[in-house]
């Protein structure tokens, strides 16, 4: 199964157990607030708010959101609102961790942290964004864009097979992912498109995931089937056919999303995927409904963790 667009993927937000208790760390977030709250009003979330209770309940009476049902966490100054936020899910209060009004490093630490954090076993964590994007026929995702700065190939294996988890809990099955480089060639000089061409090669003698994986491979080669037949590149993948992308590195791909964001009217939303439990993570500056896809896609990830 593939998904064309949001609205297939928000039909398959699970409806049976009840909305999740979703656990937003640093809660005075103008955009994290409308969207968790929307998603409320659409049946499958349940805020639970961590941080500051005065600038909480400030942001929310701008919002005119104060009425609206929700369980406020106090934090005290100088706490760090993201080890509250873990608390409560660690004491069984939350199903969901959001990352809210906080800066990304000091919201992954906690979450990290071998001892109190939330890693599963020793499985390493990464970002996945699913974007809508006119002109490309489906759902397509892009790792990643938040976590690992500078993967190297031991960790580029571990978020295909993050990326194929999560494009598995939306129903693809065996996705095609590219491996972007700027060439599509290995050379020396480019480590980037030596690692990919190897994952390449161990893919198809040893499985890294059940996916296709292609590369090193350029975007323009990824999204256009002419790019393809003018460098008389041959992969029936090209223009449309790739499920993921996977980049090189952090910088590549947060540029990358953001590119689409500003320049291609494209709508997104993003998880951290292999903690104990699903991680919604968007930009601060993100919109009330890539909040709301966020905490939607998390929802389905859950509900796909729990059947495993």
């Amino acid at each position: 199964m593939e998904l064309k667009n949001f609205d297939e993927m928000l039909a398959l937000v699970p409806k049976k157990n009840g909305p999740r208790r979703v656990v937003l760390a640093g809660s005075d977030g103008e955009n994290m607030l409308k969207g968790l709250f929307a998603a409320q009003e659409a049946g499958f979330a349940q805020p639970v708010l961590v941080g500051d209770r005065a600038r909480t309940m400030t942001k929310l009476e701008e919002l005119g959101l104060e009425r609206e049902p929700y369980t406020m966490v106090d934090t005290m100054p100088g706490q760090n609102v993201a080890s509250a936020a873990i608390d409560v899910i660690r004491y069984g209060e939350g199903d969901i961790l959001m990352r809210g009004n906080m800066l990304t490093r000091d919201f992954l630490l906690p979450v990290l942290a071998r001892d109190t954090g939330l890693r599963r076993d020793n499985r390493v964590v990464s970002h996945v964004s699913i974007a809508s994007m006119p002109g490309y026929p489906k759902l397509l995702a892009l790792a990643d864009m938040a976590v690992i700065i500078r993967p190297d190939i031991s960790k580029k294996r571990a978020i295909i097979r993050n990326t194929v988890e999560a494009l598995n809990a939306l129903g693809y099955e065996n996705p095609k992912l590219a491996m972007l480089a700027l060439i599509e060639k290995g050379t020396f000089h480019m480590q980037d498109t030596v690692e990919a061409q190897s994952l390449v090669f161990e893919q198809r003698r040893r499985p890294i995931a059940a996916c296709e994986l292609w590369g090193p491979i350029s975007y323009d080669l990824i999204m256009s089937k002419d790019a393809a037949r003018l460098k008389n590149y041959e992969c029936e993948w090209c223009g449309g056919g790739f499920d993921g992308i996977i980049a090189p590195e952090l910088t590549t791909a947060n540029t990358l999303l953001k590119s689409w964001l500003i320049h291609a009217n494209c709508h997104v939303c993003g998880a951290v995927i292999g903690a104990k439990i699903p991680i919604a993570l968007t930009s601060r500056s993100a919109s009330e409904h890539e909040t709301f896809l966020s905490v939607a896609f998390c929802t389905i990830l859950e509900q796909r963790q729990k059947a495993e």
